[in-house]
């Protein structure tokens, strides 16, 4: 049991950085609204290049957070949209979001007495 815990651990940490990212929550919370095309996602998160979200998305998507859909069209159509695990994920940091807003004037004592 202590080694089936131990692996599930080490999945949740990789899950954990990836989804910590810099773009990672951007780009759920964007899909989190719907289905979009790589170029709207693009336009939409403003300021990310095209190589760091190519990079981003395919990080999402092996961790089994993002869809991806190929069209077989020419040119071809590529949707992204979140599976069901990556809609959970967003309530879930959602729910992170809101527990910031409810603690953020203690968050924000303890850092100015930090210093």
């Amino acid at each position: 049991m202590g080694s089936e815990q131990a692996t599930v651990d080490a999945v949740a940490y990789e899950i954990f950085h990836g989804v910590s990212g810099k773009w990672a929550l951007p780009v759920m919370n964007l899909l989190g609204e719907g289905t979009l095309r790589f170029n709207e996602l693009h336009a939409a998160a403003e300021g990310i290049s095209h190589k760091m979200l190519t990079q981003t998305l395919r990080g999402l998507e092996r961790d089994g957070v993002v869809r991806r859909l190929v069209h077989p069209t020419v040119p071809p159509r590529v949707d992204y949209s979140l599976t069901e695990a990556g809609q959970a994920l967003r309530g879930t940091i959602n729910g992170l979001c809101g527990w910031t807003r409810r603690y953020l004037e203690q968050i924000e004592a303890a850092r100015t007495r930090f210093g």
